[in-house]
């Protein structure tokens, strides 16, 4: 109805038309005017069916590149709502796209796969393997599969429900931990080419939405080989390829005095010898750079080669070296980060009940912590903020410097547990982080249809994304050259 329109008596037949057509459009109204309610009371519906999923995923427990049965469970829950899957994508097996809809814009969530060695427990607040030396959630990816799953099919239902432009898609990543780098192999087979936007979530022990940055990051393997001689009866024909690890490990130590103080190195020596009275011939060490940014990482790596030259050259052997994983640092995009925001705050944070506080609690009682948030943050927002820097690294940092991306945490974890401990698998694998996982599930929904809606924020976010990396000259090269994807690292 234009404004100033003139209203005129109508036969009653026509009234009651119309009425039924004003009662139609009103049924529709929460939905096209506000999602978040559907959204909120649409997953609240199907938090059992995805809290049984993640569970089933949290008993698998596959290690990365080999996530067979997990990615077959994701696959098949998106395909049976309408998705098309392509999968084994970049040679990747267990690595898939899940589409639905049409044309642009194109907004992908990330959904991680796989899980930590040595970590296995049960849902309890105690440590209690389920299998020793097995392997256990510790990252929450379980959930982060599943709660990325949730959010791309609600925004599925929304897109076919508002008949609205756009595709939804979830691209299942495997192999995140340790030297998989999955989705730095996505990045180079152009996976990302087509997506306007990026959304991704974590498991965590807060809830937050602010733009952050992480380390950049490289994992390389440097081999040195000499010479074996009889250490007593002829030690001066030997050349010891220990003596090159050695010497190569002193001069990073001393050089750690002249690195910037946010720079970490790390190392540990995989080989050293069979035995003390033989002149290793052979020795390996395996070194871990991180840096706020690539060129700093760059810069860092340039000195430790010199490192493992000079070593080699002062104790007469020869050295090769492998990089085994190279990560960007994430690029913060405040543009789509605000959005995120605002869906979060919309959404609230996890509310624990009598039950899950005294789990809580127990676990507690195993951190050595001693200052701990309270419980009941879980259920808290954290402040928006800017300049924020995750001391980790993650293969989401590719992915942020070739399309905008934006991501969150959410409590999924008891207040005061960090990533990578038995306590997070404890929490993984029962309600508290299913609840969490499903605050995830219903931001990342609601940031993906306000993107859907006001399209002009995905071209303010590729412009700030422009400006950050440097300008249009910017190319992207992978920080682990031009390695292919290690399927068998975890075999």
């Amino acid at each position: 109805m234009q404004s100033g329109a003139t209203l005129q008596k109508q036969p009653a037949s026509s009234m009651k038309h119309t009425y039924l057509l004003w009662l139609s459009l009103l049924a529709s109204l929460p939905l096209r005017a506000q999602p978040e309610k559907t959204i909120i009371a649409q997953l609240d519906r199907q938090y059992p069916h995805y809290a049984a999923l993640a569970g089933q995923i949290w008993k698998l427990a596959e290690p990365g590149y080999l996530e067979e049965k997990t990615s077959r469970l994701l696959q098949d829950e998106l395909r049976q709502q309408g998705f098309t899957i392509t999968p084994g994508i970049a040679g990747i097996p267990t690595a898939f796209v899940a589409s639905y809809g049409q044309g642009a814009p194109v907004i992908s969530l990330l959904a991680e796969m796989d899980a930590l060695p040595g970590l296995s427990q049960d849902s309890v607040p105690t440590r209690k393997p389920l299998v020793p030396n097995a392997y256990g959630h510790a990252c929450g990816h379980n959930l982060f599969g599943v709660g990325s799953v949730a959010a791309a099919v609600a925004t599925k239902d929304w897109l076919k429900q508002t008949g609205r432009p756009g595709t939804i898609q979830l691209i299942g990543t495997p192999a995140e931990e340790g030297a998989g780098g999955g989705k730095t192999y996505l990045v180079q087979a152009g996976v990302f080419k087509p997506v306007d936007a990026v959304l991704h979530w974590h498991p965590g022990d807060r809830n937050s939405a602010s733009p952050a940055s992480s380390l950049a990051y490289r994992v390389a393997l440097f081999r040195f080989s000499g010479r074996a001689a009889h250490a007593a009866a002829a030690p001066e024909k030997g050349r010891s390829a220990l003596d090159a690890v050695e010497a190569m490990d002193y001069m990073v130590n001393l050089m750690r005095e002249h690195v910037t103080p946010e720079t970490r190195i790390h190392y540990v020596i995989k080989q050293g010898g069979l035995t003390s009275n033989i002149v290793p011939d052979y020795a390996e060490v395996e070194y871990t750079i991180r840096h706020p940014s690539a060129q700093g990482l760059e810069d860092v790596w340039a000195r430790i080669m010199k490192t493992a030259q000079a070593a080699a050259l002062g104790t007469e052997t020869t050295m090769s070296y492998e990089v085994m994983a190279g990560l960007y640092n994430l690029l913060p995009n405040e543009t789509l980060a605000q959005v995120m925001q605002t869906s979060l705050q919309a959404v609230g944070g996890v509310q624990l009940t009598p039950s899950e506080v005294d789990f809580a609690n127990k676990l507690r009682q195993t951190l050595v912590t001693q200052t701990l948030p309270p419980v009941g943050s879980a259920g808290e927002i954290l402040p928006y903020a800017l300049g924020g820097i995750t001391p980790a690294s993650t293969d989401v940092g590719d992915v942020s410097w070739v399309v905008p991306t934006a991501g969150l945490s959410t409590a999924t974890w008891v207040p005061g547990v960090p990533a990578h401990s038995w306590q997070a698998v404890a929490c993984d694998g029962m309600s508290i982080g299913f609840k969490g996982m499903l605050v995830a599930a219903k931001t990342l929904s609601m940031t993906a249809i306000s993107l859907f809606q006001k399209p002009d924020l995905i071209k303010t976010a590729k412009t700030e994304l422009d400006n950050a990396r440097g300008g249009a000259s910017f190319t992207y090269k992978s920080l682990a050259g031009d390695r292919k994807p290690p399927l068998d690292y975890r075999k």
